[in-house]
């Protein structure tokens, strides 16, 4: 018999499906927190200004994200399954899984800068 399991990742705030896991630190402490496209763009948006207005602290190294998102010159990590959602429904062709072409992180970085 074959048995097939769903694990559905709910959005932490408020309950919404295809959440995907954030990572985050604060004063030295590490969160992790579940967040759906709408609440991981806010979280995003709302930390904007002050990392925007903060220094970079020299005694801290720095969390590298992938290639494409330095040359892009992203200010946060990217979430690539939020970009490859939000990619197809702008009718962007894109892979499941693998690299995410830099065209496509900067079209995404554009769009959800508020």
């Amino acid at each position: 018999m074959a048995k097939t399991e769903t694990v559905v990742i709910t959005d932490d705030i408020d309950g919404s499906p295809d959440a995907q896991t954030l990572r985050f630190a604060y004063q030295g402490q590490q969160f992790e927190i579940d967040l759906a496209e709408n609440n991981h763009v806010a979280f995003l948006a709302s930390l904007r200004p002050f990392i925007a207005a903060a220094r970079v602290d020299p005694s801290r190294r720095r969390l590298r994200g992938t290639r494409a998102e330095r040359r892009s010159g992203s200010s946060f990590p990217v979430d690539r399954a939020s970009v490859r959602a939000w990619a197809r429904t702008q009718g962007i062709d894109i892979a499941e899984r693998g690299r995410i072409r830099a065209d496509v992180l900067e079209r995404y970085a554009a769009a959800h800068e508020h």
